[in-house]
């Protein structure tokens, strides 16, 4: 099992950046896929980005391609999600999650075992 928290979450204007972590628990985060959910409010939870135990498969939504990065330490049981040129669209709740694999993102979604309780991001115009 793997607990997740979040963190680096805030308020931040157009065009700015943020880094957001999530600390990973349990003995087993090294194997697990790792990724970043989003839900604005009114919306369903969106896929942002994802990446393999290895770091080898990496993937991102379209509308965060070029300006997200997702990294992950691994000796540290933490990932990241650094944010670039940020638009008040981007302002979610912003969500950790693992999986034990991950092909591509449609089984990385489907396998997710544990999720964060999130972090709020908030992009002013």
């Amino acid at each position: 099992q793997v607990q997740l928290v979040e963190s680096g979450g805030g308020l931040v204007q157009a065009g700015g950046s943020l880094r957001l972590s999530c600390a990973a628990s349990g003995r087993t985060f090294s194997s697990y896929a790792m990724g970043w959910f989003r839900q604005a409010p009114g919306k369903e939870r969106e896929f942002v980005a994802a990446r393999n135990w290895s770091g080898g498969s990496t993937y991102y939504a379209d509308s965060v391609k070029g300006r997200f990065t997702i990294s992950r330490d691994n000796a540290k049981n933490t990932v990241y999600l650094q944010m670039n040129s940020l638009k008040p669209e981007d302002t979610a709740v912003y969500y950790c999650a693992a999986a034990p694999s991950m092909m591509n993102i449609y089984t990385f979604t489907t396998l997710i075992s544990n999720w964060g309780q999130g972090t709020q991001v908030t992009v002013s115009s």
